[in-house]
């Protein structure tokens, strides 16, 4: 029984051979200054929803100061970049944070922030999973998750989010907190995008239409394989190989680009 991260499979799909040395190695690369954004958005926004689930109340400048702690003190290693300061990264954070307490979480019902699934093992496939379910949301008739996405286009200038090759993470997601919280998981899955930009004009939030079905990519069918299945049979026969097109082909994301036989 192999296990991964939920998270990892779209590097499975990605870049073999790159999956392999950081989901199977155990190698890494220090973190880039625009994932610890997306961190310390998380951070502060899951803060907020939590407190607002349990009563507590805090308010969006006292849970701010989450994301500005994950900048400052993050937990691994964080290369930053001129044009990714943690100054710059701190404004960014601080204003995406207050659009989406101000604007989303309002609209909003949630039933659960954050929900840990410490593992899942499909045992036909030989693999276990485990990984964390940003929301999950009340909605009529059941329950659906939110996943949190921020980037430098997570948002159109019409305000709508992409939900284009989402569904098989979406799904895994549904998955690991339909175990976790024990919630029937039968609502379309919603993706809360964050758009990053240095100025407040291009920074924006938004909210995806529902995506109806998106296990059905996860799992296959009798006529076609899914996307686990996929991945577990490239696990178990130890076929990994390199994608030099990818656009994370490099030394920034790659731990063994350098050595890589595949880039020739």
């Amino acid at each position: 029984m192999v296990t991964i991260r939920a998270s990892a499979l779209s590097d499975f799909l990605d870049c073999p051979a790159r999956a392999e040395a950081k989901h199977l190695m155990g190698l890494r690369t220090p973190s880039s200054g625009a994932a610890a954004l997306g961190t310390a958005i998380h951070a502060s926004t899951a803060l907020y929803d939590q407190s607002t689930l349990t009563g507590q109340g805090l308010t969006v400048e006292e849970t701010a100061g989450a994301a500005v702690d994950a900048i400052y003190k993050p937990r691994d290693e964080v290369v930053w970049e001129e044009e990714e300061s943690q100054q710059n990264a701190e404004a960014v954070a601080v204003a995406l944070h207050k659009l989406y307490c101000t604007k989303i979480a309002p609209t909003q019902d949630y039933a659960a922030v954050e929900v840990a699934c410490e593992r899942l093992e499909i045992t036909d496939l030989g693999i276990a999973l485990t990984g964390t379910t940003d929301r999950v949301r009340k909605v009529e008739g059941g329950y659906g998750i939110s996943d949190l996405k921020s980037g430098k286009s997570a948002v159109k200038a019409d305000g709508t989010v992409e939900t284009k090759g989402h569904a098989y993470q979406l799904g895994v997601y549904e998955l690991l907190a339909e175990r976790a919280s024990g919630l029937p998981i039968t609502a379309g899955a919603q993706i809360v995008g964050l758009q990053v930009a240095k100025t407040e004009r291009g920074q924006r939030v938004g909210t995806s239409l529902p995506v109806e079905g998106a296990r059905d990519v996860l799992v296959g069918d009798a006529d076609s394989p899914g996307v686990l299945e996929m991945v577990a049979r490239m696990i178990h026969s130890g076929s990994f190989p390199g994608n030099p097109r990818s656009m994370l082909c490099g030394e920034k994301f790659c731990p063994i680009y350098q050595r890589c036989r595949f880039r020739k």
